[in-house]
């Protein structure tokens, strides 16, 4: 039996569907920040806030927090306005700062792909994946 379902309207009241929770293979949480000074959000879903732990490390809170800290973690970051040059994140390369996962938030670092310095990025986007 072939058919067709049409939704006008969709309520939630449990909140799954609204941090996608219920669903998988989507993005869990997401962040683009600019990390320079004042650490300001320039889009989100499903986070809160951004700590600023000091040069190159991060801690994006999460709005509702992970069933569990066995989540997946993507990101980039720009080095600078209007250039081509991005630098890495989420890597240690010797630094201080561990990539923590927790199930209110992660903690992730940027850095230079070359020499594994730490720096402020004026563009940071990190993808949350997980059940």
């Amino acid at each position: 039996m072939a058919g067709a379902l049409t939704i006008s309207t969709l309520n939630d009241s449990s909140g799954v569907l609204a941090t996608q929770n219920g669903m998988t293979g989507i993005a869990k949480a997401w962040v683009n920040f600019n990390g320079t000074g004042t650490v300001a959000i320039n889009g989100s879903f499903n986070v809160s806030s951004i700590t600023d732990n000091g040069t190159g490390d991060y801690t994006v809170n999460f709005t509702t927090a992970m069933p569990n800290a066995n989540y997946a973690i993507t990101g980039t970051a720009r080095i600078q306005n209007n250039t081509n040059r991005d630098g890495a994140m989420l890597g240690t390369t010797g630094q201080t700062v561990a990539n923590t996962y927790m199930t209110t938030g992660a903690r992730v670092a940027v850095f230079y792909p070359v020499d594994g310095s730490a720096f402020d990025a004026v563009a940071v986007s990190v993808a949350i994946f997980g059940a």
